[in-house]
């Protein structure tokens, strides 16, 4: 493998994409930004002085992203078709959460367009809140997913982060996630990415596979909304699926320590 911004002599050069055929390519990154409880819910009723904050972030980050070319040496000018910018307040680790996604038509992916948008947002938040918090801290940025291109489709690996776990009474505790899930019998770790993880309120948890009526991905479905209704969305649409980073149907069969992988569909040529 090389890296495709050095050329012979190792000198740094923006990459000649115009020979690449056009397609539809999209990206989503996520990251947070860390503060003390109090901060959280000035922010969440609206009781900070510089106004409605997330409202304020979201053009930052949306601006941002229209804007790399500009912040990082050898990224492209690019046309985005769509920039979307979402915020979940996690009281539990008492910290906002932002999700972008980026999509376009063309010869080169948005991965850093996804990527600086989430971190101006982040950035934005810090400056709309630092008059009551100086201690928040932004960390976890990182892609998720894209799609289109020569290189193909990549969906993150989930990792070893502890992450909220849903119930029907809402967002309670946090799992503690070992090698594939924190459960000792056979169980399945299951997450969900990008938009999705937005609407449900949830990034990932661990489900006892004897949960399952069949060990298939319809039987977790039908796990997953016995636990919480909030799951039907799972079945709506054109939610797709992984086991272990394969696509998956609902007869895909399922085993003890497999991952799990939700998302909403994204279009890549």
């Amino acid at each position: 493998m090389t890296l495709t911004h050095l050329n012979q002599r190792g000198e740094a050069h923006m990459v000649d994409v115009a020979d690449k055929p056009e397609s539809r390519r999209e990206a989503s990154a996520s990251g947070y930004i860390q503060m003390k409880p109090e901060t959280l819910a000035l922010l969440s009723e609206g009781g900070l002085p510089k106004g409605d904050v997330l409202a304020t972030a979201r053009i930052a980050g949306i601006q941002a992203a229209k804007r790399t070319h500009e912040l990082i040496p050898l990224c492209h000018a690019l046309a985005l078709s769509k920039v979307s910018i979402t915020f979940r307040l996690d009281e539990v680790a008492s910290r906002v959460e932002v999700n972008a996604t980026c999509r376009l038509n063309g010869r080169t992916g948005v991965e850093m367009e996804a990527l600086t948008a989430v971190a101006v947002a982040c950035l934005t938040l810090y400056d709309m809140c630092k008059a009551v918090d100086k201690d928040m801290e932004i960390g976890g940025i990182h892609l998720d997913a894209k799609t289109g291109g020569k290189s193909g489709d990549y969906y993150r690996e989930m990792t070893a982060a502890p992450a909220p776990i849903v119930t029907g009474e809402g967002v309670v505790g946090q799992v503690s996630v070992g090698p594939r899930c924190d459960i000792e019998n056979p169980c399945l770790r299951v997450k969900f990415l990008a938009e999705l993880r937005e609407r449900l309120g949830v990034s990932e948890l661990s489900l006892p596979l004897d949960s399952l009526e069949s060990a298939d991905v319809g039987g977790l479905k039908a796990a997953l909304v016995q636990r919480d209704k909030r799951f039907a969305r799972l079945s709506e649409g054109r939610v797709l699926c992984a086991v272990n980073q394969v696509m998956a149907l609902d007869n895909t069969p399922i085993t003890n320590e497999d991952e799990i992988a939700f998302f909403p569909p994204v279009t890549g040529g």
